[in-house]
């Protein structure tokens, strides 16, 4: 088996002293350190923290959470979706129903139903709105709704040994189907506007700037917890048959292994943890419209990955936080460059750098090291 494109051996517990001091680092400075530079320096401080600098970080920890769950299924089981986006929206539609529904009376029609199901003279819920005043249930459809649709999906295409480009296209195809059904307003997801203008959450104000802290902390601890629980899979003998699969399908098959299970359990998983940052991002940004179906948000996913290091774990992450916070400038100084930009940064990543950021990184890193 081919483990070159692989992080090092070992299992979750050996990650070392220096994987755990990072792990721990990384959550004294999520959990500790952003909430303190926000809340308790002051904002003529140059360590201040502001409220936008949160809201930013609280959003490219959820687009991390998704560039994890795509290093899963195309950095260790060679998978390539490009429709990723689909139940990244559906977890962010799971939870802004429930955040439709805590306005009650506070909206514009002082109606107990959404604004735009007042304006479209609707009596009644929809049959899908049934439990959407419950937070439990539709965490629970945040898990349940994208897991079944990718298991079903997966289940069809995996069977019929559809791989490579067909199998991206299909997944393209599949998210943008969704968006145009989620365009129409008779859908009852609210059609172009989609869900905006959230009050409360759990019955405390969504606006706030504990609020906006405790929800970016939320975010850094989940993608934690997911990077942990992905280091474990990938180390695993599950991970190595995945990547053996990977490598060599037809002879992992010969070995006695039925690709299947293990293609279609991370498929599964990988939409699960896009459906849990969807949820994540949400309340963060206020909104939730069909935009985030459309092909290029899926796209954007394969480029976090492969700008960081496919097959890396923690190049992703940090492929997201590169790509994200250049589009963050670039959107701000030079708006109609940002495109360009993005092309060139692919492709120069694919040209010159095949192992991404992490790989180059790497590389660096053993140049330094004193010879034997």
């Amino acid at each position: 088996m081919n483990r070159s494109a692989g992080a090092p051996g070992g299992s979750l517990t050996g990650l070392g002293a220096r994987g755990w001091s990072a792990v721990l680092a990384a959550v004294l400075l999520v959990a500790v350190v952003m909430p303190a530079l926000n809340l308790l320096v002051p904002e003529s401080s140059p360590l201040h923290l502001s409220d936008f600098m949160v809201g930013l970080l609280g959003k490219i920890l959820c687009f991390a959470i998704c560039a994890l769950a795509m290093d899963l299924i195309w950095g260790y089981a060679g998978i390539l979706s490009l429709g990723h986006g689909l139940f990244f929206a559906l977890g962010g539609y799971a939870m802004g129903m429930y955040l439709m529904r805590q306005i009650g009376r506070d909206g514009q029609y002082q109606s107990d139903m959404p604004d735009f199901m007042v304006f479209l003279n609707w009596k009644a819920f929809p049959w899908h709105w049934t439990l959407s005043d419950s937070f439990v249930a539709q965490m629970l459809l945040v898990v349940l709704v994208p897991g079944l649709l990718a298991f079903v999906f997966g289940w069809f295409a995996f069977r019929s040994r559809i791989q490579g480009v067909y199998f991206s296209i299909i997944t393209q195809a599949l998210t943008f189907a969704a968006m145009l059904l989620f365009f129409r307003n008779e859908t009852g997801f609210g059609g172009n506007n989609g869900f905006t203008d959230f009050k409360r959450i759990l019955g405390m104000p969504i606006g706030t700037p504990q609020m906006r802290v405790g929800l970016a902390v939320l975010s850094g601890l989940v993608l934690i917890g997911l990077y942990l629980m992905a280091r474990w899979i990938v180390h695993s003998k599950y991970g190595r048959v995945l990547q053996a699969i990977r490598d060599a399908e037809s002879r992992a098959m010969f070995c006695g292994y039925d690709p299947l299970p293990y293609k279609l359990s991370i498929w599964t998983l990988s939409a699960v943890m896009c459906a849990v940052a969807g949820a994540l991002y949400v309340p963060q940004v206020g909104i939730i419209n069909p935009g985030e179906m459309s092909p290029a948000a899926s796209i954007e996913m394969a480029i976090w990955a492969a700008v960081g290091g496919r097959g890396t774990l923690i190049g992703p992450i940090g492929g997201a936080f590169v790509v994200n916070g250049a589009k963050s400038w670039f959107t701000a100084a030079f708006p109609e460059f940002w495109l360009y930009f993005l092309g060139a940064l692919f492709i120069a990543v694919t040209l010159f750098l095949p192992q991404g950021l992490w790989g180059l990184v790497r590389r660096l890193a053993r140049t330094r090291e004193p010879p034997p």
